[in-house]
């Protein structure tokens, strides 16, 4: 039998809290919502009082935001789900930090995806790690990353990080210490979040940190050799867009 999950909405629209309320009774019928909030203040009394494990908390609120919510509660042992009708760059933001979130209006399916998630890392203790990363990359002060792996949830800096391999739906990432990691994700997604910020996608199996080049090795098979010695190919058809990340990298040194 699963486990009853006790869900606090927060949301400055009295409908959009109907509507997910009626979204988690029907798609989600393990989750019982036991409380509502429409503002900040209102949020964190509600969170204090009602002990949830999860707070479906939206961004934007009459007298603040969702992460003036997350710094003043007291009762700090629940997990969040962002609601947003954000941008793009704002669902970077996200990837980085490993909070889950829904865009608005909320699709039922990924509703589902998000509850069975939280369901996977419920009791990580992670929040303020998690807050804190997601901060700094909504103001593209990306340092940390959030990594989902076979043990839990491992924060990792950027700067650490060497180059990252594809492994079927898997990504292996490999850091200065040595210390390799099977990431469950695959490298499209990591491409998509890391490639403006000095990483590049050199092949199907490929994505390096750019800052650790030591040298580029060319021809038909061309590859690069990294800081730690270990080397990776770079195809054909992305070695222009490579040897253009190189110099562009290099250019922001100066």
């Amino acid at each position: 039998m699963t486990d009853t999950i006790k869900a606090v909405i927060v949301d400055d629209e009295k409908k959009s809290i109907l509507t997910l309320s009626k979204l988690l009774d029907v798609y989600c019928p393990n989750v019982k919502v036991i409380g509502t909030a429409q503002t900040v203040s209102e949020s964190i009394e509600t969170i204090n009082f009602l002990k949830p494990d999860l707070v479906f908390l939206d961004i934007s609120l009459p007298d603040g935001d969702g992460f003036d919510v997350l710094e003043n509660v007291g009762h700090r042992s629940f997990e969040v789900i962002f609601t947003t009708a954000s941008d793009k760059f704002a669902i970077k933001a996200f990837e980085f930090s490993a909070i889950h979130y829904l865009l608005k209006p909320i699709n039922f399916k990924e509703l589902q995806h998000a509850v069975e998630r939280f369901e996977q890392v419920r009791g990580d203790n992670m929040l303020n790690e998690k807050v804190s990363i997601l901060k700094d990359s909504l103001n593209k002060n990306y340092k940390k990353i959030i990594l989902p792996s076979a043990e839990g949830l491992i924060m990792k800096d950027l700067d650490d990080i060497i180059r990252c391999e594809a492994d079927s739906n898997y990504t292996i990432f490999f850091f200065r210490n040595k210390e390799k990691l099977l990431i469950s994700k695959s490298l499209n997604n990591f491409e998509k979040i890391l490639t403006d910020i000095h990483f590049c996608r050199i092949h199907n199996k490929h994505l390096i940190n750019l800052k650790y080049v030591e040298r580029y090795i060319k021809g038909k098979a061309g590859y690069v050799v990294m800081q730690d010695e270990s080397h990776a190919y770079v195809s054909e058809g992305r070695r222009a867009d490579f040897i253009a990340s190189l110099k562009d990298y290099g250019r922001s040194l100066l």
